[in-house]
Parts: structure tokens; C-alpha cells; sequence
């Protein structure tokens, strides 16, 4: 078995409360980010009619509906796990400078998920940019908070930005993950539950980490 290398969870903002998790591993971390759904989920979303667990299980729903592969799914699920593990704290609506929840989650995240998913969370944000510039029409179907976000994210994207987005190799599953995101804020839509993803996280982390399976 192959494990990838311990590392020391960078989390500042209140997301560890159990020393399991100090270090974070490729044993540990789906069940790190389990409890940190368990723990913070109910916590409200950027002022939307959902909390954060449901804004993200809403998303991965999405995913699934669209039979997007389980790479994609989980991006969905995890893109604001940075919310919660940022070290300058969650979003508020009377922010005047950009978080960066992207960089903090796809950082968390980067030794123990494929290059695809780490790319979704962390260009998550730049595909709003990206999409205001390209789809004019998808500014006017963007919540509040998420107006507000955009200009403290530096607003569209100018001709030379969407040219380097579009060279990312992923830039499309990054697209859809921003979508699926956009999408993840209706009250009341009913999703799966974290634990129903564990298998197929572990399984993503597992291959790239290089663990072996246990034999049965």
C-alpha cells in the first residue's frame, strides 16, 4: 500500500475539534470532512434559503442527475469545503475583500484528490468570472450574495483571463461544477446524505493515493 504523505491539517478557523484529524491522511480524510458536515452543515449559506450542507448535497445531486462521473460528483459535494477551513473565516454579506474559500478547500484537499476535482474546487469561482464574461444572460440569473461575491472577486473576466481559463484541460468540468453550484439553493430539494458519498470519496482517494484495496 502507497499512502500518500501525512499532512498537517491547515485548518485555522474552528474546523478541527477532534485530535483524530491533527493529521490528516488518506484513512482520515473522508472522515474529516464528514464531520465537518456533520459539525458545521447546518451553518447558513452566504444568506440563501439553504445551509451549507444543503447547498453542497444540492449540488452533488445535480451532478448525479446529469450522470456526470464520480469525479465531478464529489467536486460538486466538496467546492465550498473551504468555507469552513478558510483562515479567514466564513463568508458575511457585509464583506468588503474576497475570502479565497476556493484556494483554502482545493489546498485541503489537493494531496489526497485527482488533479480534476482540485481544479473544479479551486477555479469554482473563476468560472462565475468566467461565465458573467462569456454568457451575458448568466449575470441576471445569479443570487444576490453571489452578485456581491463576483465584485469582490474582481468582477467578469477580460478577454485575457477566459483565454487562460479556457487552457485549463478541466475547464469544462469546472463549468459544470459552477452550475451545479449555481443550481444547489432551492429550499426544500431533497438530496442524499453525506454518508452516501463516503464509499465513492474513499474510492477516489484510495486511487489516487495508490491504496491497495483490502482483499476481501
Amino acid at each position: 500500500m502507497n499512502d500518500a504523505s501525512p499532512v498537517a491539517n491547515p485548518s485555522t478557523s474552528g474546523a478541527v475539534r477532534n485530535d483524530a484529524f491533527a493529521t490528516l491522511t488518506s484513512t482520515n480524510i473522508v472522515a474529516f470532512l464528514a464531520d465537518i458536515f456533520e459539525r458545521r452543515g447546518a451553518e447558513e449559506y452566504l444568506g440563501e434559503p439553504v445551509s451549507m450542507a444543503e447547498h453542497m448535497l444540492q449540488a452533488a445531486r445535480c451532478a448525479e442527475k446529469a450522470s456526470q462521473p464520480a469525479a465531478v460528483v464529489a467536486a460538486a459535494l466538496l467546492h465550498d469545503i473551504g468555507h469552513f477551513t478558510s483562515e479567514f473565516g466564513t463568508y458575511s454579506p457585509l464583506d468588503t475583500v474576497d475570502k479565497h474559500h476556493e484556494d483554502a478547500g482545493a489546498d485541503l484537499l489537493a494531496s489526497f484528490f485527482p488533479p480534476l476535482v482540485i481544479d473544479c474546487v479551486r477555479h469554482h469561482v473563476a468560472a462565475k468570472q468566467y461565465l458573467c464574461a462569456t454568457r451575458p444572460e448568466y449575470m441576471n440569473k445569479l443570487s444576490p450574495a453571489s452578485v456581491h461575491t463576483l465584485m469582490l472577486q474582481g468582477g467578469p473576466m477580460d478577454a485575457g483571463k477566459v483565454a487562460a481559463f479556457e487552457s485549463n484541460p478541466h475547464h469544462q468540468a469546472i463549468v459544470k461544477v459552477r452550475i451545479y453550484d449555481d443550481t444547489g439553493k432551492r429550499a426544500g430539494t431533497p438530496t442524499k446524505t453525506f454518508d452516501d458519498y463516503v464509499p465513492m470519496l474513499q474510492k477516489l482517494v484510495d486511487a489516487h493515493c495508490g491504496v491497495t484495496p483490502a482483499s476481501a
